[in-house]
């Protein structure tokens, strides 16, 4: 063969084989930052596997992409009963998640919902134990929630709001020296939680916003996320009050809300705490089950 048609038949052969490239690299592409655009995690205690590892299993086998997971109970002791104090159940854990493909974005210190972050003159010993079970799993965002220190803190100017601000500093503060966000659920509606937030002064400390909180007091969900904006918002509790499963539920629009983070260029983990079949509350692989596939239904595909 010629050098001419030897390379000629060269061009054609690169031709024919660039020509399938674009469309597959694309939708590879495309598929890619689809799924870390917006990915789906379930919440370890709610599943009634807290620190468990069949809480691994359980999201694998229901296409969940991550566990939230539970510090433990808290109480009077004076940190969390958190298992992760020992390193083989460290290693263990990270092995079978890791095995799995299953991701730990988020570490819940939900026995505030039950104490008083304002009353526990320990309280960075709990905050020192999360970001420590953080650092195991390699999570960048845990969850505090607010509704175990009443609701004095809420009002502005009052001695609990500034003692509530001063120790939300100190906690974000010690998150944000190692790289990590502390992410408060405070049931205020949009405009209160940006002002708490430029009063706390801290990048470490951002909102986990909770769809139920808004909806159950009639706010628009779009509306509020819209207002706090993206750099505010840490992660999102993607559920709602036991009813319905989220398939079911007319009380808010999936679409809408994805349309909403869509154009706030927002990216992050969607966890499903709740929105639980009340006549059939003990399903659990059902309920979350149904729960994660209908949003990633809408946020996946």
């Amino acid at each position: 063969m010629s050098k001419s048609k030897f390379r000629k038949h060269l061009l054609i052969l690169m031709l024919s084989v660039f020509a399938t490239w674009p469309v597959s690299l694309f939708a590879q592409q495309h598929e890619t930052a689809t799924s870390k655009r917006y990915r789906v995690a379930v919440c370890d205690w709610m599943m009634l596997k807290r620190q468990k590892l069949g809480a691994f299993q359980l999201a694998y086998d229901i296409r969940a992409d991550g566990v939230e997971v539970d510090m433990g109970p808290l109480g009077q002791r004076w940190t969390f009963d958190n298992r992760f104090h020992e390193p083989e159940e460290c290693n263990q854990f990270r092995h079978t998640a890791d095995s799995l493909g299953i991701v730990v974005p988020s570490i819940a210190m939900s026995g505030f919902f039950a104490q008083n972050l304002l009353t526990r003159s320990n309280y960075m010993v709990p905050i020192a134990d999360c970001l420590h079970t953080m650092s195991v799993f390699g999570s960048q965002i845990a969850f505090l929630p607010l509704g175990g220190s009443g609701h004095g803190w809420k009002e502005p100017d009052s001695s609990d709001r500034h003692e509530m601000v001063r120790r939300l500093h100190a906690i974000g503060e010690m998150a944000q020296a190692e790289g990590k966000v502390i992410a408060i659920r405070t049931a205020l509606n949009a405009k209160e939680s940006l002002r708490l937030l430029k009063e706390i002064n801290s990048d470490g400390i951002k909102v986990y916003y909770n769809l139920q909180d808004a909806v159950d007091q009639g706010l628009d969900p779009c509306r509020e996320i819209k207002r706090l904006g993206a750099r505010n918002i840490a992660q999102i509790h993607a559920s709602l009050t036991d009813s319905v499963t989220l398939d079911q539920d007319t009380r808010i629009n999936l679409y809408q809300l994805k349309r909403t983070l869509d154009a706030m260029h927002w990216s992050g983990w969607l966890v499903v705490e709740r929105s639980r079949n009340a006549k059939d509350v003990r399903n659990v692989r059902g309920n979350f089950g149904t729960n994660v596939a209908y949003l990633k239904k809408i946020f996946q595909q």
